[in-house]
């Protein structure tokens, strides 16, 4: 019986690992883009929620829920871009601007959205890979959101591409340097306005996963700061696309340590292990920006490291 218990308890943790860590997949690959290029994102909330909100609003709209992810990509790129062109300007404090951001983002999200907390929108599906199985909670825990696989897709693509082509070299050399970039021929300006709308686009399309998949409706406290602790993500992933995938599957998999207990009778301060993800942050933000300890892997150009 004990074997059971553990085993469902690690086949709820693997189940809550991937649905909960699905957007931090793509929020954390979307800064990572942005902050290679040598600027930081801290509006990644309010893209979040306001990714969150459009898709839910428009999939309910157009009766397509795939149609709401694109819509949500959409709107995160626009305040990506929005971002992107603030921060260009002469003696524009990126940190600041983002803050900005993300108030911005989360204020027009609860404005505009008020109207479909109510209205129940279409859902992505997901693909059932327990059908060899006899068990509801194998079934269950093995039917997985396609978004997750092109996460994983994406970051192996992302981390091909930041290595092996000439974009990806254009844009690492834009964020370690922009001067030599400049020298090369490179537009840094253009580079990281493109690379902040990429990293918002992202960012949206991982709010879309939460209001049309997990937990699958909009309402006002949908985030719960997810868009600021990918911030933390990317600096404790050292800024390596495959290191952000794995990195967002272990926060996943704090934030499902509450329910996996629950699925073995254990709900007792389930409350205290639903603020694991907060504290792992926090050990992350400690551990990786202490003064007297380096960033190894920072862009050079990146406001942390200047």
């Amino acid at each position: 019986m004990a074997d059971l218990d553990l085993a469902t308890f690690f086949l709820a943790l693997l189940a809550g690992a991937i649905r909960v860590g699905t957007p931090f997949i793509f929020v954390s690959l979307g800064e990572c883009l942005t902050e290679k290029s040598g600027r930081i994102n801290l509006g990644l909330e309010g893209i979040l929620v306001s990714g969150a909100m459009a898709g839910y609003a428009v999939a309910y709209l157009s009766g397509s829920a795939w149609t709401g992810v694109l819509a949500a990509g959409g709107t995160g790129l626009l305040l990506g871009l929005l971002h992107g062109a603030i921060c260009s300007l002469p003696r524009v404090n990126d940190i600041a601007v983002g803050i900005a951001l993300m108030v911005l983002g989360t204020g027009l999200a609860f404005f505009l959205g008020k109207s479909f907390i109510q209205p129940q929108a279409p859902s992505l599906v997901a693909i059932g890979l327990g059908g060899w199985s006899d068990d509801e909670r194998v079934r269950s825990a093995l039917s997985i959101n396609v978004l997750f696989f092109i996460g994983v897709a994406l970051a192996f693509v992302l981390h091909w591409g930041l290595r092996s082509t000439r974009w990806g070299l254009m844009l690492r050399l834009v964020g370690d340097h922009a001067e030599s970039a400049r020298a090369l021929g490179y537009r840094p300006v253009l580079v990281r306005i493109a690379a902040t709308a990429a990293g918002g686009f992202l960012a949206g399309i991982g709010g879309a996963y939460l209001s049309l998949y997990y937990p699958g409706s909009w309402n006002e406290g949908l985030s719960s700061g997810q868009g600021i602790m990918a911030v933390a993500l990317v600096i404790f992933a050292r800024w390596q696309p495959l290191r952000c995938l794995w990195a967002a599957l272990l926060f996943g998999a704090a934030g499902a340590v509450g329910p996996a207990l629950q699925s073995v009778g254990i709900s007792s301060g389930y409350y205290l292990f639903a603020a694991a993800p907060y504290a792992l942050t926090l050990a992350v933000m400690f551990i990786t920006c202490r003064p007297n300890q380096t960033l190894s892997g920072a862009p050079g150009e990146l406001s942390l490291t200047r």
